[in-house]
């Protein structure tokens, strides 16, 4: 996912940005609302972390306008003697604060959140190219999947079939199906082929491989992705 990281001080906005570089996330940058705004019309950006003091166009300026046109969660960074610009902020739409300086852990947790609440309540799952059962969530535009908000690294072929069973959740299809799909050719023995995708894809997306939530084995018919 596409996280957008606005603040003045350059240290704060690559501090950041390693932080949640390493917990998967796509970073943009600006260093004031101008410049925010300038990326989100040019991006798809999923939630945004802005800082209140800036010049140019404060953070209060620019959460108004974002919010004029879409409603991506935004969380604010603010000072301790900014509380009043901080309750101005969330009464304008945005959806949570975190106070510098900050707990790099406790941020983290906090852009996990919204972006669960985000993809579980409304937006990215509207979108014709989105496919969701649960907490998993294939956006096919962006080739992004995403569980519980956390985002999944799969190969092109693992994309493929998790994104054709979920788009058809709740039903089986057989090995030969499977393969034909995804590999568009017909089938030759394809068990092994497709019984190893499968388990790699498990591995990723399951809290327990060996009892899944979503990726479901039909004995002697084939797989599905459960329709939660």
């Amino acid at each position: 996912m596409n996280i957008l990281i606005c603040d003045d001080d350059k240290a704060i906005v690559d501090a950041i940005g390693i932080y949640l570089e390493n917990e998967g996330f796509s970073i943009f940058k600006a260093f004031n609302g101008v410049e925010a705004i300038e990326v989100i019309d040019g991006q798809e950006i999923h939630l945004v972390i802005m800082d209140i003091m800036m010049p140019k166009m404060d953070g209060i300026q620019a959460t108004r306008k974002i919010r004029e046109e879409s409603n991506i969660p935004l969380i604010m960074l603010s000072a301790k003697t900014e509380d009043y610009d901080k309750i101005l902020g969330l009464n304008l739409g945005a959806d949570d604060y975190i106070t510098k300086p900050f707990n790099p852990l406790e941020l983290i947790a906090r852009v996990k959140s919204q972006l669960r609440r985000y993809t579980t309540l409304g937006s990215l799952e509207t979108k014709s190219d989105v496919y969701k059962t649960g907490g998993l969530i294939i956006d096919d535009e962006s080739k992004i999947i995403t569980v519980d908000g956390e985002a999944v690294q799969l190969t092109p072929v693992q994309y493929k079939i998790l994104k054709f069973l979920t788009a058809n959740a709740g039903r089986v299809y057989s090995i030969e199906e499977i393969y034909e799909k995804v590999w568009n050719e017909t089938a030759f023995s394809p068990e092994n082929t497709v019984s190893v995708h499968i388990r790699k894809i498990r591995e990723k997306i399951e809290i327990n491989p060996k009892e899944p939530k979503y990726l479901k084995v039909v004995w002697g018919i084939g797989y599905k992705v459960e329709k939660i």
